[in-house]
């Protein structure tokens, strides 16, 4: 894909440079990346843009530039600043058990917005919830991939185990991303990688990119497999809701098919991350307790602040996206 349009100072020095020689260009000054916002546009973009290189890149832009130094240290004071927010916004438990026990109780009167799709959504609505979703499901699964070497014995193999499934069991066609891109054309969106990247707001970027920042450092493994385990635990129902969604709005058959593949299969996954990763886990590394729930409670925090603004730009009639489908 090509590269984004910059939405600000730092990710305008970034994308500049992304299209120069690795080691000769300017990348942002510490000025900037200090007063950047780090919930913002423009430093979301140019984090989202510099994990990118690790995933599928971009045309035009050196395959070297995925370990070129100066752009690795920039990242790394944008990803300090984004996991300082993250740790003294989100965190509300210390212990993984109390933040998973919170996640499987569902509330009778739920305002989320599967619920508000599943009840009154609009099918313009349900497209711009897709375009926006698109950014990490057209890669799902992939952040979580390199978790996998960090872990050993049952939670190894629990945590492959459920990958697998991720990736289509072995059948290209079942690949998740891949029923998510016929998904996409089935309500008449383009199913093209990161094709929506450009429209999609900060608040979007900043759940994909929770997950490429826990799963690039070793040393946020715990918070990783926090964040699986939320993903996991929230998505059957979620899924079903949507799944009616998809129904009332006289979506198609492959719609339809990607949300109630997850009602099953996740319902399977939650047991399996919850008493085969974390349990063992944490048997081999109980010190990784607190971050394990640091990876639940950043989770929930930014799903429901990404949540609060769709639904509140829907209930004013506007659109969600930074350019309306």
């Amino acid at each position: 894909m090509p590269l984004p349009t910059a939405r600000g100072e730092v990710s305008a020095a970034l994308l500049d440079a992304l299209v120069r020689e690795p080691g000769g260009a300017t990348l942002p000054g510490d000025r900037s990346l200090r007063e950047a916002d780090p919930y913002g546009d423009d430093s979301q973009l140019a984090l989202y843009v510099c994990y990118e290189l690790h995933y599928q890149g971009f045309s035009g832009v050196d395959d070297a530039w995925e370990w070129d130094p100066g752009l690795l240290r920039m990242r790394q004071a944008l990803e300090r600043r984004f996991l300082d927010a993250l740790r003294s916004d989100a965190t509300t438990h210390d212990d993984p058990d109390a933040a998973v026990s919170a996640l499987l109780v569902e509330p009778a009167d739920g305002t989320g917005v599967s619920h508000f799709l599943r009840d009154e959504g609009e099918l313009w609505q349900m497209r711009e919830y897709i375009a926006h979703r698109s950014l990490y499901q057209l890669k799902e699964a992939d952040p979580h991939v390199w978790v996998l070497p960090r872990l050993r014995g049952r939670a190894k193999a629990a945590m492959a185990a459920v990958e697998y499934d991720e990736f289509g069991a072995g059948h290209g066609d079942r690949v998740h991303a891949e029923l998510f891109a016929a998904l996409m054309a089935d309500l008449g969106l383009d199913p093209a990688y990161n094709h929506y990247l450009d429209a999609t707001s900060a608040r979007m970027l900043a759940v994909v990119n929770m997950m490429s920042l826990l799963g690039l450092h070793r040393a946020l493994r715990g918070a990783l497999v926090g964040h699986f385990a939320t993903v996991e635990i929230t998505s059957s129902p979620a899924s079903d809701r949507l799944a009616q969604a998809l129904r009332r709005l006289g979506a198609g058959e492959a719609a339809v098919f990607f949300y109630t593949e997850h009602v099953e299969a996740d319902a399977v996954h939650e047991q399996v991350v919850r008493h085969g990763v974390i349990d063992d886990l944490l048997k081999r590394e109980p010190a990784l307790a607190a971050d394990v729930a640091f990876g639940v409670d950043a989770t929930v925090f930014l799903e429901d602040r990404f949540a609060d603004e769709v639904l509140d730009t829907w209930r004013k009639g506007r659109s969600s996206l930074r350019a309306p489908l």
